[in-house]
C-alpha cells in the first residue's frame, strides 16, 4: 500500500515541478506577497498630510505648530490661507487632518481662558482617523503639561505610565507578518489540492488513474501528501523571511509551531479536496477555493478581532481552523507561550481536520464509483 502512495505521491510532485506555471505559482505569489503584506499592510500611523490654519501667528501657536511638525507622524505640513484652502483640501484628500487655532490663541492663555484648537479630520477614513486624533491629543497634551511647568502650577496628580507586553514598540509589523505564516500557507496548500483531481479530469488523465490498483483511500492519500509537504516548505520559508528579513522575533518553541502547522495544513488539505472532489474542472476549482478563503480569513481575526463581531458570527468562527491557527503563530512569534496553554486551539483544528477529511474521503468514493 505504502509503495503505491509513494509513488503517486512521486508522480504528483513531479507534475507540480515539471510544470513551469506550477513552480511559478507556488514560490512566486507567496513571496510577493509576503513582502508587499509585510510593508504595506501596517496599522502603524505615519507621515500623515497636515493642513495647518494659525490665524494667531504667536509664539504659543508657533510652538504648538512646531510640535506637530517634529512629530514623525505628522509631515509634511501644509499651510492654509482660509476656509476654502481648507475645504478644498479635505475635499480632494490632499491632507488627513488641519489643525486650526483661532486669532486669540494666545490671548486667551495669558488670560487664563480656556483657548481651543480645533482639529478637523478626514471622517471617510474613520480608523485612520482615529488614530490620528489619538496621535494629535498626546502632542496637545504635552503642550499644556509643559505651560503648566512654565507657569509654575504643579503637573495632573495621576500619571499613565504604559507597558506595553510581547511588542514593546507595537509594530504592527509584528501581528501581520506572523499571521502571514498561515494565510499564505493556506492559499498554496488549498490551490494545490483542490486543483490536484480536477486537473486530472481536464487533461483526461483521471480515467487511467481509474483502471490502476489504487484504492480510493490510497488516492486520497497520494492526493494529500503532496500538499502537506508544500505547506510545510512554504510555512519554513515565511518564517525564515519573517525573523531573518523582518526581523520578527522567534521566542517560542519551533516544534510546537511544526505541530500547529502540521495540524492546520492537515484541516486545509480536507477542505481543498473535498473542492476537488467536486470540481470538474480547473477552472471550478479556483472558484470553489476562491470561496472558502475570503471568509476564512475575515473570520479569523486576522485583521479585525473576532471578539468585536457578532455572537451568530463568533459562533460560525469556531468551524474556521485559520482562527485557531493565528493564535498559535502569534503566541510562538511573540510569546514563548507552553504547549499546555496551545491545546485548546490544537484539538479543533484536529476536529476539523478529521471532519474535513472523512468528508473528502466519502465523496471520493462516490465519484470513484
Amino acid at each position: 500500500m505504502w509503495r503505491r502512495i509513494l509513488a503517486l505521491l512521486r508522480k504528483e510532485l513531479l507534475v507540480l515541478w515539471k510544470d513551469p506555471r506550477s513552480r511559478a505559482v507556488l514560490i512566486g505569489p507567496p513571496l510577493a506577497q509576503l513582502l508587499v503584506f509585510g510593508y504595506a499592510a501596517t496599522f502603524d500611523i505615519r507621515n500623515v498630510r497636515t493642513g495647518v490654519m494659525d490665524a494667531d501667528d504667536s509664539p504659543s501657536s508657533r510652538a504648538v505648530v512646531s510640535l506637530f511638525a517634529g512629530s514623525p507622524t505628522f509631515a509634511p505640513l501644509v499651510p492654509l490661507a482660509g476656509e476654502e484652502a481648507l475645504r478644498r483640501a479635505i475635499d480632494r484628500r490632499e491632507v488627513a487632518l488641519v489643525l486650526r487655532i483661532q486669532p486669540d490663541f494666545e490671548e486667551a492663555l495669558r488670560a487664563g481662558r480656556p483657548a481651543p484648537i480645533q482639529l478637523i479630520l478626514d471622517g471617510r477614513q474613520s480608523n485612520t482617523s482615529l488614530g490620528i486624533l489619538a496621535y494629535a491629543q498626546e502632542i496637545v497634551d504635552a503642550f499644556n503639561l509643559d505651560l503648566q511647568r512654565r507657569a509654575g502650577l504643579p503637573g495632573p496628580a495621576a500619571r499613565l505610565e504604559i507597558r506595553s507586553w510581547f511588542n514593546p514598540n507595537l509594530e504592527s509589523r509584528w501581528f501581520i507578518v506572523p499571521g502571514l505564516t498561515g494565510l499564505l500557507s493556506m492559499v498554496v496548500v488549498l490551490v494545490v489540492t483542490a486543483l490536484s483531481v480536477a486537473r486530472e479530469r481536464e487533461l483526461g488523465t483521471f480515467e487511467q488513474l481509474l483502471v490502476t490498483p489504487f484504492r480510493p483511500l490510497e488516492i486520497l492519500v497520494g492526493k494529500a501528501l503532496p500538499a502537506l509537504l508544500i505547506g510545510l516548505a512554504e510555512g519554513t520559508l515565511i518564517v525564515t523571511v519573517a525573523v531573518f528579513w523582518f526581523g520578527i522575533p522567534l521566542r517560542g518553541n519551533l516544534a510546537i509551531l511544526y505541530f500547529g502547522l502540521l495540524v492546520f495544513i492537515l484541516a486545509i488539505s480536507g477542505v481543498g479536496l473535498m473542492v476537488s472532489a467536486l470540481s470538474r474542472t480547473q477552472q471550478q476549482a479556483i472558484l470553489g477555493a476562491f470561496l472558502f478563503v475570503v471568509p476564512a480569513v475575515i473570520l479569523s481575526g486576522f485583521a479585525t478581532p473576532i471578539m468585536n463581531m457578532p455572537e451568530a458570527i463568533q459562533t460560525i468562527t469556531l468551524a474556521n481552523p485559520f482562527r485557531y491557527f493565528l493564535v498559535i503563530v502569534r503566541s510562538v512569534f511573540l510569546r514563548d507561550t507552553p504547549f499546555s496553554l496551545l491545546l485548546d486551539q490544537i484539538w479543533p483544528m484536529a476536529i476539523i481536520a478529521t471532519v474535513t477529511l472523512t468528508a473528502a474521503a466519502a465523496m471520493f468514493r462516490r465519484r470513484l464509483y
